[in-house]
């Protein structure tokens, strides 16, 4: 057996790691943080070029009333040019009369013109001190997101940028809390460093089950895979060890629960189901995920709601690695996955490859928009049949784009699955449904999320459902209990 102590110093970099990376994290929603003021900018300079238009319509206004007002000065005295002086006045006289009426009349014209002016002038005043004051906040707020930008670059760049390595824990570096999930040999439990107080999941599998169920390749597999992946929606995995027992496997914890509870939670109607906005965010972060597995020659070969948990800020995280597969000949013959989600061509037991998980973000694409999967039946005999025939129905409510797209991955046909065509991913990156979507925003997870789960605390597992204990003191056997099964696991 391999052995599982951790020297000092290689807890040293682990915790240096670990803080680089939730700097880094700290980095990322800053940067959103900053795209949403510069969002906000813009709205404001929008605002302002309306109240630069509104100002130049009230100079308009005021110089067509400076030119009414002329104009009446002007046609106003004539009328009384024409009067003829009665006889009795001497006509030295007359001139002084219609210079006197010539006097009344422009004051009394001009009297509504200066008041225009003046109230013109005291509005545009108002507005000229209105925007300097908007254009000092706006300049503050850029200057103050600058610096908070660059004062975490500094703290990033000053952590020591070294790769990090998989590590070797034991029981000793734990507490172990509840269980979070439970599976066919096996349980995840929320556990907490001793040396950092950090939480991660703690995957225990039973050995003896393991072996029973003929799952011995498969978590062989899954250790291999994630100690060489790597994604912004990929779940990480920081070390494992065994006992005579059982096979432990640390990884990140996701605080906001699973997918499929946010789902079956969803107040839309009449079924619980997302909106196909909501559906297409998340959609949006599986289809990376699976492209960059993919790029890696790893197939994964579980998509479902329940494998798709939700981080803090709303963005997904893919867990369970149990059933992928490393590739390299792009063709493999298990058949394994969920029945619900899987693609004709395991179910014919034939040759399959990449594709199979087009088709099950196909599959899951249509339960999260109409509330349950296009291909069900308790009988699985029936089920596979459906599945084979490919025939389902659309809901009414599917738009004509989502219909498209949903034909062009739930196909039989491999030589029409979009996905494993010769574009690849990117066929179904420029499809008409996901038009307007920025793939390198996606990636940064710029984009924010639909829904962001409440968070009590870094330890919190409110967002879990509840699960019986098992009871079982983890560490705790017999003694002179041999590990007879360590040798299947060599590299736990």
């Amino acid at each position: 057996m391999v052995s599982a102590e951790t020297t000092l110093s290689e807890r040293q970099q682990l915790e240096q790691h670990q803080q680089l990376e939730q700097q880094k994290q700290h980095l990322l929603e800053q940067q959103q943080l900053h795209i949403q003021q510069q969002q906000q900018l813009i709205l404001e300079h929008h605002q302002q070029q309306q109240l630069k238009q509104q100002q130049e319509q009230e100079q308009e206004h005021l110089r067509q009333s400076q030119a009414q007002a002329q104009a009446l000065a002007q046609s106003t005295p004539q009328p009384q040019a024409q009067v003829q002086a009665p006889a009795l006045v001497p006509i030295q006289e007359q001139p002084q009369a219609q210079a006197s009426i010539q006097e009344q009349v422009p004051a009394s014209a001009l009297d509504p013109q200066v008041q225009t002016q003046q109230a013109l002038a005291q509005r545009q005043a108002e507005q000229a001190q209105r925007q300097a004051q908007l254009e000092q906040q706006q300049q503050q707020q850029l200057l103050q997101t600058q610096q908070q930008l660059l004062q975490q670059r500094q703290q990033v760049q000053r952590v020591p940028q070294q790769q990090a390595t998989r590590r070797k824990f034991n029981l000793d570096d734990f507490r172990i809390h509840r269980t979070l999930g439970t599976g066919s040999f096996g349980r995840v439990h929320l556990a907490q460093s001793r040396f950092n107080s950090r939480f991660y999941a703690m995957k225990v599998l039973k050995k003896t089950e393991v072996v029973r169920l003929k799952q011995v390749e498969h978590t062989n597999n899954e250790k291999m895979i994630l100690e060489r992946v790597e994604h912004p929606f990929l779940i990480n995995m920081w070390g494992t060890f065994q006992d005579v027992r059982n096979l432990y496997m640390v990884t990140d914890y996701v605080v906001g629960g699973e997918l499929f509870s946010v789902l079956r939670k969803s107040q839309a109607s009449p079924a619980t189901r997302f909106p196909e906005h909501v559906a297409r965010f998340y959609t949006c972060e599986v289809l990376l995920a699976l492209e960059y597995l993919h790029s890696h020659a790893v197939i994964y070969r579980d998509l479902k709601p329940e494998n798709l948990l939700l981080d803090s800020m709303g963005h997904i995280k893919i867990i369970d690695f149990g059933f992928a597969k490393h590739v390299p000949q792009n063709m493999t013959w298990t058949l394994c996955g969920t029945p619900d989600y899987l693609a004709p061509e395991i179910i014919q037991s034939k040759g399959y490859g990449k594709a199979v998980d087009w088709w099950s973000m196909g599959v899951l694409m249509f339960e999260m928009c109409a509330g349950f999967p296009p291909f069900y039946d308790e009988d699985h005999i029936k089920l596979y049949g459906k599945i084979m025939a490919g025939k389902f129905r659309y809901q009414p409510h599917f738009s004509p784009a989502f219909k498209d797209i949903l034909k062009r991955l739930l196909t039989a046909d491999l030589t029409k699955r979009y996905g494993n065509l010769r574009g690849g991913a990117t066929d179904i990156k420029n499809h008409v449904w996901f038009e307007g979507i920025n793939w390198d925003m996606v990636y940064s997870r710029q984009i924010e999320a639909p829904y962001r789960p409440t968070i009590l605390g870094e330890g919190d597992s409110s967002n879990f459902d509840d699960y019986p204990e098992d009871g079982e003191t983890y560490g705790v056997y017999p003694a002179g209990e041999t590990d007879e099964l360590g040798m299947y696991f060599p590299d736990f």
